[in-house]
């Protein structure tokens, strides 16, 4: 009967603390239920989570941000042929995570590494293998990259990979810069580089130097963007507003280089630097009618498409460097006296050396020609003679023909960083030595003003660089205008003057300038030889190579229209002079002048045809009637692709590439310039490993053998 009790006791304390226990869960469902429902009431009502609007959420999860990426302006010749233009490179990588897959629960991670490596390796420059070794790294990693062989990607070779449809591959625009032309008036033109963007997070691209630097903001476009609804399958709704705000490209910039021209004298230059090795060569050519600079280089120079040379080439010689001009400059000083009536060509004087407050002035003769009139002081390049011509003139009217020249000042040419340059004239000593071209400061681009003057009876003309500026359809925004600076410094009298005793120059019995003659050419010149100061201090520098040497010549000297000033600094002469040296660049370009100022209606461009669908030998028909060499790409059939768009200008004699079907064989590349290689390229989506500047001299690939998409050649450039 206890026993009986107990148990029944038992059951009756477990059933006790059942019906407690249920209770309690009870009580704690409907507290979570009353949680969960107040929650969901004041999400209903509120709709506001963690601080943030569900609706607004809600919505920006069924919105599209589109941004339309601005294209950078081009820069072209005054022909109009491309010399910087907006190029894009793209960056492969490959998602290796399985944790990364879309709204639609598709992955987006590699599935089939080795098909996938397999795929690649018919378009990037690497083996399959190669491609598989990447996509197996050792170490767990959320994504790769393929090295230099996945960078720097065409826009052709992206859309061939995008067509492979492989998960998991994605690219990283990059936007670039595009300098067909490789070493090309560099220093005028300009660099850019990428920079980070805060406002729009994304890469831009910046002018860093030249024309690109100082004309930025009027290259840099303005990005657009479209907002609008899409479904769950990123699909746009119907019915749904959109936001649009159109892109407004940058403007493009034409400039007064004429191509042909540049081309020809920085081969000249190039030869001269690498055979005598100066620590600098200036070049520049100038329409002096308009103050239109039509070519113009220096060495050190450096090539923006590869960046070669830029880390010892970075300033700006034209216009960030000053210097003593020497003899040259004697050409505003003998205007001024002239001018100012001070000149009797007939009155004598002697040679030799002058004493000017204790110190003595020699001539480049230091022991002079004797006795001799005035009217050979120049023609002879006599120091002494023109220091005599200086007093005679006076200091004060001397003073207020440099600043009429406008002679350490800038003048405000487009390029950064010019510097204006200076005059010591504080002692009779300054005053006389001035000159002759020493104790003054100027750039290259101040001489080029000054000499201006020469084809526009003393009135001087701002150097140009710009044509004109249009906007990304062609219409002429801001055309050129003939800038006059300051009044006429001289008349047509003097001008005349002046230019008759640059023609004695050339004299071989008593000229500085036998070296330039050219037959019966009609050209004038004046040569200099400037002392370089000792940067220690103390005077100037000793020693034959360490002078500025210089010539400026004009054509026609009748009736001047075009000047060519050279310089060159501290050459390696070995036996030969720096007046021949200067001739090897001088010569060459003073020929090519006078046959363009005979031809100036003559064409020099050529538009571009539509050569799609043509056979072979209608296209290579058309070719030659337009002008072009045309270079085909494959075996047989019609024309499928060309490397350059019809409606673009190409000089004379350009190659360009048509594209037809069957297999692509090496050609010969001998005589190829960059922007050939470039050309082909984006045919055949080859690769160029490229060495030196100038056109193609080697090619490690035999011509006839065939190349696909992916292969590498390497080729060997000289200029």
């Amino acid at each position: 009967m206890k026993k009986y009790r107990n148990l029944k006791s038992r059951k009756s304390k477990a059933h006790s603390y059942r019906f407690t226990v249920g209770r309690v869960l009870q009580v704690v469902v409907a507290f979570v239920f009353l949680v969960f429902t107040a929650r969901f009431l004041y999400i209903g009502i509120s709709k506001i989570i963690n601080g943030q609007n569900l609706s607004e959420r809600t919505k920006q999860l069924y919105k599209r941000n589109q941004v339309i990426k601005a294209v950078r302006g081009t820069i072209y010749d005054r022909n109009g042929l491309a010399i910087a233009e907006e190029s894009r490179l793209y960056t492969i990588y490959a998602i290796l995570d399985k944790s990364s897959i879309n709204y639609k629960n598709k992955p987006e991670y590699v599935i089939n590494k080795s098909k996938t490596a397999e795929k690649l390796a018919q378009v990037l420059p690497i083996s399959a293998n190669k491609i598989y070794k990447f996509l197996t790294p050792k170490r767990k990693a959320f994504q790769v990259q393929f090295g230099t062989a996945g960078s720097g990607l065409t826009i052709k070779q992206k859309k061939k990979i995008e067509a492979m449809k492989l998960p998991g591959i994605k690219f990283i625009a990059t936007p670039s810069r595009l300098y067909p032309n490789g070493n090309f008036a560099s220093h005028i033109v300009g660099l850019t580089r990428v920079e980070y963007d805060k406002k729009n997070n994304d890469d831009t691209l910046v002018g860093t130097m030249g024309i690109e630097a100082y004309f930025n903001n009027t290259l840099t476009g303005i990005d657009g963007y479209r907002i609008s609804s899409v479904d769950a399958s990123n699909y746009q709704m119907p019915n749904s507003n959109q936001i649009y705000k159109p892109v407004k490209n940058g403007n493009n910039l034409y400039l007064t280089l004429d191509s042909q021209l540049q081309s020809y004298l920085e081969k000249h230059m190039s030869n001269v630097q690498n055979i005598y090795d100066p620590t600098s060569l200036t070049a520049v050519v100038e329409d002096m009618k308009t103050g239109k600079i039509l070519a113009a280089s220096q060495r050190p120079t450096f090539n923006p498409q590869t960046k070669k040379g830029l880390t010892k080439s970075y300033r700006n010689i034209l216009v960030q460097d000053t210097y003593e001009p020497g003899s040259v400059f004697k050409v505003l000083s003998f205007a001024a006296v002239v001018n100012s009536g001070n000149y009797n060509p007939n009155e004598y004087y002697r040679s030799g050396s002058v004493n000017i407050g204790g110190s003595t002035i020699h001539d480049w003769l230091t022991s002079g020609w004797g006795t001799i009139p005035f009217s050979q002081a120049f023609e002879r390049s006599s120091n002494t003679g023109f220091v005599k011509l200086e007093q005679k003139m006076g200091s004060k009217t001397w003073k207020k023909y440099l600043r009429k020249f406008h002679i350490g000042e800038k003048t405000g040419i487009t390029l950064p960083g010019e510097q204006p340059g200076f005059i010591s004239f504080n002692t009779p000593m300054d005053q006389a030595v001035t000159a002759f071209g020493q104790g003054v400061n100027v750039n290259v681009m101040q001489m080029m003003q000054a000499y201006s003057s020469l084809a526009n009876n003393g009135q001087m003309l701002k150097p140009q660089l710009v044509n004109k500026i249009t906007d990304s359809n062609g219409k002429t925004i801001k055309g050129y205008e003939i800038q006059r600076v300051g009044s006429p410094v001289y008349d047509k009298k003097t001008r005349e003057t002046v230019v008759t005793n640059m023609r004695k120059v050339l004299n071989k019995q008593s000229g500085t300038g036998s070296a330039y003659r050219m037959g019966k050419a009609d050209i004038a010149v004046k040569t200099g030889t400037a002392q370089m100061a000792n940067p220690k201090g103390g005077g100037y520098l000793k020693g034959d190579n360490n002078y500025i040497f210089s010539v400026v010549g004009i054509y026609p000297a009748s009736k001047p229209r075009y000047c060519i000033y050279l310089t060159i600094k501290q050459p390696h002469l070995g036996e030969t002079t720096a007046e021949k040296i200067l001739a090897s660049i001088f010569k060459p370009m003073m020929s090519r002048i006078i046959a363009m100022s005979k031809n100036d209606n003559t064409a020099t461009t050529t538009i571009v045809p539509n050569f799609k669908d043509m056979t072979y030998s209608q296209a290579l028909a058309k070719a030659k009637q337009v002008g072009l060499a045309l270079v085909k790409i494959g075996e047989s059939g019609r024309v499928t692709d060309q490397g350059i768009k019809k409606g673009e200008k190409l000089e004379l004699g350009d190659r360009i590439f048509v594209y037809t079907s069957g297999k692509v064989k090496c050609p010969d590349m001998h005589g190829w310039s960059i922007n050939d290689l470039h050309e082909f390229t984006n045919l055949t989506d080859v690769k160029f490993n490229i060495r030196g500047t100038g056109t193609v001299a080697s090619q490690d690939v035999a011509k006839g053998t065939e190349i696909k998409a992916g292969n590498k050649i390497k080729v060997k450039l000289k200029e």
